[in-house]
């Protein structure tokens, strides 16, 4: 039997052993959860995943995890077997079971740009009915100011009966997951952990110790921890748009922004990587903040106009194929087009990127006729059985009148352009957002070469 989590010294869960007599919930399985729940198990600890989606939970019953590259895959399926690792739609059988709840289903952001707290606030209400005395509960999900200490805390006291700092530990350790982001990436993030109380936030501290490298950043108050983690991705977004607005300035007077960028004075300058992944609506946490400053009857200028220009910068890429089919006198109705790489890294089966989809569905609407292709997605994957999925890139861009690459997977750095040639409806047009191609080369085989933020093509 193990000990209060509540009351958890470092000494008790020093080792694998140790760790092995504690049980850790993660409630919530799509990237955040199954990423903490592989660091829960690989340090030693029992974990259940807990997800109301019966078949989230019956596919990871079976070993299907989408999200973990091969090898982490078969880790988790061995813990598993081994009984260490398991899967439940029971959200109060699991809470009854747990010394340990971490919480890491996401805020939605629903049409209006609002925070839908819904998921949250009924996840906690099952956990709250089954909550034991002595655990503590772990918010590792981004909130929006007073949510942490206001409304989830309220929840769990009413249907559980219980008191935080008294019965149970309440602490917040957000971490902002990418498609990107292996586990071991999480593991060397110096994250915030914050807590209602001094007993919740040693406790919390002591736990994510056993699955953290780099240290933690401890902070007494769980609202200046929420507010920390929002600045910080507003930050991040601002230096977003900047990075945008100077790529499309490139586009239009003949700058390379990537060759620009290796001058750049990076001690002076928050300018990003060039990228269009992470743009759009795939971010949560800038909408949180933007309406807690409405809330406050507050506008915050510069993020609102970053927010716009991120979002615009799907439907500028849009603009980048129509110029170049124009180029060689195509539209984009009936236009074949084939997007390459919905997934971020070649080491991680990551979801279907929002950017991908967005894009797919306004280019459908604009009467163009999409496919994908990807080498680390099967054609199970729910993006492959919603679009026309090719198991191999040959396949993929067979009779396409334009290829826009999102993803810069290896494979794309070395395409064949002589066999595409062969293949391809010519004229034909070579999108590159990722800035993986040489735009000489591209257009010396004949094609027409546009790229995000490279205003170095010459047809």
């Amino acid at each position: 039997m193990s000990s209060s989590a509540l009351h958890i010294r470092s000494e008790e869960i020093d080792n694998i052993e140790k760790r092995g007599k504690y049980t850790v919930s993660i409630i919530g399985c799509k990237l955040p959860g199954i990423t903490h729940a592989f660091l829960f198990v690989d340090a030693g600890f029992k974990v259940i995943c807990v997800d109301a989606d019966k078949t989230i939970v019956n596919n990871l019953a079976k070993g299907n995890i989408p999200f973990l590259n091969r090898q982490l895959e078969v880790k988790l399926r061995n813990y598993a077997k081994k009984g260490f690792l398991e899967t439940t739609d029971d959200f109060k059988a699991a809470a009854s079971q747990s010394d340990i709840i971490a919480l890491t289903i996401p805020v939605k952001i629903d049409e209006k740009r609002k925070a839908d707290y819904s998921d949250i606030e009924n996840a906690s209400k099952r956990l709250g009915s089954g909550l034991r005395h002595g655990s503590i509960f772990i918010i590792m999900s981004v909130t929006g100011l007073g949510i942490a200490g206001g409304r989830i805390k309220e929840t769990l006291e009413n249907t559980s009966g219980l008191k935080v700092g008294l019965d149970f530990g309440l602490a917040y350790s957000p971490i902002q997951v990418s498609n990107g982001h292996a586990p071991e990436k999480m593991a060397n993030q110096k994250r915030i952990v914050s807590a209602l109380d001094k007993d919740s936030l040693n406790a919390a501290s002591t736990i994510l110790e056993t699955i953290t490298k780099s240290g933690l950043r401890k902070i007494g108050n769980i609202k200046t921890a929420e507010a920390v983690v929002l600045f910080e991705a507003a930050q991040q977004d601002v230096n977003t748009a900047l990075t945008n607005e100077l790529a499309i300035f490139c586009e239009k007077t003949c700058v390379d922004y990537l060759e620009a960028q290796k001058f750049l004075n990076v001690n002076n300058c928050n300018m990003l990587p060039l990228s269009m992944r992470d743009n759009g609506k795939a971010r949560r946490e800038p909408y949180l903040l933007l309406e807690d400053a409405e809330n406050l009857n507050l506008t915050l200028h510069i993020l609102t106009e970053a927010r716009e220009i991120n979002e615009g910068i799907i439907k500028h890429a849009i603009n980048l194929i129509k110029d170049a089919l124009r180029s060689c006198e195509k539209s984009l109705r009936r236009a074949r087009i084939c997007l390459l790489g919905i997934s971020q890294t070649p080491n991680i089966k990551a979801s279907p990127k929002k950017v991908a989809k967005e894009l797919a569905k306004m280019l459908e609407a604009k009467g163009a006729k999409v496919g994908f292709y990807d080498p680390y997605f099967s054609s199970s994957e729910p993006i492959a059985t919603q679009y026309p999925f090719k198991k191999n890139l040959s396949e993929a861009v067979e009779g396409a009148d334009c290829i826009l690459i999102l993803t810069g997977h290896d494979e794309f750095r070395r395409l064949n352009l002589k066999k595409f040639k062969v293949i391809m409806k010519m004229p034909a047009v070579i999108v590159d957002l990722e800035g993986v191609l040489e735009p000489c080369k591209v257009e010396n085989e004949g094609f027409i070469y546009r790229g995000f933020g490279r205003g170095v093509w010459t047809k």
